[in-house]
């Protein structure tokens, strides 16, 4: 009933959990779940190998890491600590890092709107160094190997007038960087996801897609260059909250009767309210370090 009714989510995970609930096995996916239980944080990893995979999954070829952990949107430094370090585990694990690279990272979303702010302040917090190195050459940072990273905020269509990808594709047209990292908001389909799940993947991001605005993805097909996804997702769809409020209700319902219920309950203007937590600010706020951190931890020197 679920896709009748347009409940987003922009987690792979997520579209699996679907899958098991419907006891439908999905060929062309591998998935691999690790839990550490002493810091309480899961990863799981969600593979695409194969076009069927893909068609079934409703996303490109891959892999999707999901970084599971319920304590992020707590101020607890050393927690954060370890989950900027899970981050960093696996961005080595999908760029090759042992020659120099460049590395551009591109904050997407509206810096002006909390809950959409999380890639701007991202790059507000990382370590930019290609300046540096270009200005003054390595030695005047004291080391003989270091990656370059430079970031942008390009802000969205409404701001700008231009696409995202537009923008994007000048800067990567002229500084010609190895990988491109985007950073983004996204959509959930569990509230209890909000704010406590990071999303790694090697298959671009799409901007917007997580509150149904569709604009030209960030992907290697289009920019000709490595790029990396990294998303939280800050907001849940409206209409995911009234279908899991009344599911003890339907559950009592024939087929029919559910389709009668939720035809009345989910009107399509619901479909354009999407929710936040009310501490959206503070968590972002966290989260933006945490992942910056992570980002920063994976570029230095090893």
């Amino acid at each position: 009933m679920l896709e009748n009714y347009r409940i987003r989510t922009d987690l792979a995970l997520e579209t699996t959990e679907r899958f098991t609930e419907e006891n439908v096995e999905i060929r062309g996916v591998e998935i691999q779940e690790d839990y550490d239980k002493e810091k309480d944080i899961r990863t799981t990893v969600v593979k695409i190998t194969t076009e069927n995979g893909a068609r079934a999954m409703g996303r490109p070829q891959g892999n999707y890491i999901t970084i599971e952990a319920p304590n992020l949107s707590v101020p607890d430094e050393d927690y954060h600590r370890e989950v900027s370090q899970e981050i960093a585990r696996h961005l080595r694990q999908l760029i090759d890092l042992k020659k120099e690279r460049s590395i551009l990272v591109v904050g997407l979303g509206n810096a002006g709107i909390t809950s959409d702010s999380l890639g701007p302040q991202v790059v507000e917090n990382m370590r930019m160094t290609r300046h540096i190195i270009r200005e003054y050459g390595l030695k005047s940072m004291g080391e003989e190997k270091m990656h370059r990273t430079s970031g942008i905020v390009p802000g969205v269509m409404a701001q700008t007038g231009m696409e995202t990808s537009e923008i994007v594709s000048g800067v990567v047209g002229e500084t010609q960087p190895d990988v491109v990292i985007a950073v983004d908001a996204l959509a959930a389909r569990s509230t209890k996801r909000l704010n406590r799940t990071i999303q790694i993947t090697d298959t671009g991001i799409h901007p917007g897609s997580g509150v149904g605005n569709h604009r030209t993805g960030l992907t290697e097909e289009n920019l000709q260059v490595k790029v990396i996804g990294i998303g939280v997702p800050t907001v849940v769809d409206a209409a995911t909250i009234v279908h899991d409020s009344m599911a003890h209700l339907l559950d009592a319902l024939d087929e029919a009767e559910q389709k009668e219920f939720l035809e009345e309950m989910i009107s399509p203007h619901l479909h354009s309210f999407f929710v936040t937590p009310k501490d959206v600010d503070e968590t972002v706020k966290y989260l933006s370090f945490t992942i910056s951190e992570g980002l920063n931890m994976a570029f230095s020197k090893e």
